[in-house]
């Protein structure tokens, strides 16, 4: 008997050339709108497009834009108290992973009853205060996809998911233009995350054929469009799908759950603040090379999926195949490999490891067992650069 499972989605999804106009006709139904943004989104000129359907509607917008990227669980605290102040009934997040997930974290911590001190030591506290429409500007992080937020808890040097249901989102709008001309470094990061997502979700220990649909789907499109997506900024059929591709890799997360690669990867932020999509890049390979002998049917399926059938070609060499064509991905997009450009050296990896170890949400879903000496083994590889052994 398969084993049970859920998934719980957006409650409306518009995606494709164009879908940002929906913006208009679902603000219209509001009295005041917070928009959480960062000044880097202001910069790239993002805003005018939604700003501009927005006015269309009329409704009274106040501009949230003092982010950090990796915010902690205090800087998230301001942010809504801020958003509490203003009045608004509806939340318009804009922006990356971080931007997404304080926008969710709002919806559900606008109250006088608990704040997000209380929401890390028990999440289902949380109950949805306003509406969210959520409009990623990167196609990778998936956080419009999922019920979960990411904060940083600095006495821990670790970032702790808050993960609670109605931080689901009420609308999502994928258009390909919020992301056409995103730099290839930020565009190729988010889009491994958005690998990651994927193949850490149908290797998981809590996959099933939901979240494998979905996961599945998701590696279908990365593989076919991410090199084109990240280089090409004509290329809008090829970042449309990557955007399908991140939304679709966020669904299996509410469904699967990530793995060792996130476990492993959250000390890389919360201690040295190394932005989520690199972190993930570099524990990508090594983490998935320590589980290959453990979920090589699972790989072989991915192979199946996404590869041209070869006749006769065994399991073990389908598991190869995906796996070189995950790292082609990342050579070829010139993700860092390792720890060396952050000048992390051996003398931090008993912090690593002890902080890793912590994150047992995640390492619990891992198909191998990740003891402490595994951690330390896998963090040791990415201390040294394998492209150039340099240190």
């Amino acid at each position: 008997m398969a084993t049970p499972s859920c998934l719980r989605l957006p409650g409306n999804v518009y995606c494709g050339e164009g879908a940002l106009a929906r913006t208009e006709t679902i603000v219209r139904g509001y009295k005041k709108a917070a928009l959480f943004t960062d000044k880097g989104i202001e910069r790239a000129g993002l805003l005018e497009y939604p700003l501009a359907y927005m006015k269309k509607s009329g409704i009274e917008t106040i501009i949230l834009d003092e982010l950090p990227s990796e915010p902690t669980f205090i800087q998230a605290q301001q942010i809504i108290d801020t958003f509490k102040a203003s009045g608004a009934d509806v939340i318009v997040g804009i922006g990356g992973g971080s931007v997404l997930d304080m926008a969710k974290l709002s919806s559900i911590a606008a109250s006088e009853d608990y704040g997000v001190k209380e929401l890390l030591e028990n999440p289902l506290l949380g109950r949805k205060k306003a509406d969210t429409l959520l409009i990623p500007t990167t196609a990778g992080t998936g956080s419009e996809a999922t019920p979960n937020s990411i904060v940083a808890v600095p006495e821990k040097e670790l970032k702790v998911g808050i993960v609670n249901p109605e931080m689901t989102a009420d609308y999502v709008i994928l258009d390909g233009i919020m992301i056409k001309n995103l730099p290839l470094p930020i565009a190729a990061s988010t889009g491994i995350d958005a690998m990651a997502h994927a193949v850490e979700c149908y290797t998981s220990n809590k996959a099933n054929l939901v979240s494998n649909l979905f996961a599945g789907e998701a590696l279908k499109l990365i593989f076919d469009n991410i090199e084109e997506a990240c280089t090409n900024p004509d290329a809008m059929a090829a970042k449309n799908r990557m955007l399908l591709a991140a939304f679709y890799a966020g669904a299996a997360i509410t469904s699967s759950g990530t793995t060792a690669v996130h476990a492993l990867s959250y000390p890389l932020g919360g201690k040295y603040h190394i932005a989520h999509g690199i972190s993930n890049a570099i524990l990508l390979m090594p983490v998935m090379r320590f589980n290959a002998d453990a979920c090589q049917e699972e790989l072989a399926q991915i192979y199946d999926m996404t590869a041209p059938g070869v006749a006769g070609i065994s399991t073990a060499d389908k598991a190869n195949v995906v796996l070189r064509r995950m790292e082609e991905i990342i050579h070829h997009l010139k993700i860092p490999v390792s720890l060396a450009p952050f000048h992390v050296d051996e003398r931090e990896i008993d912090g690593l490891v002890k902080a890793g170890m912590q994150v047992t949400r995640l390492l619990s879903n891992n198909k191998k067992t990740v003891t402490p000496e595994d951690a330390r083994r896998i963090y040791q590889e990415i201390i040294v650069d394998r492209r150039t052994g340099n240190d």
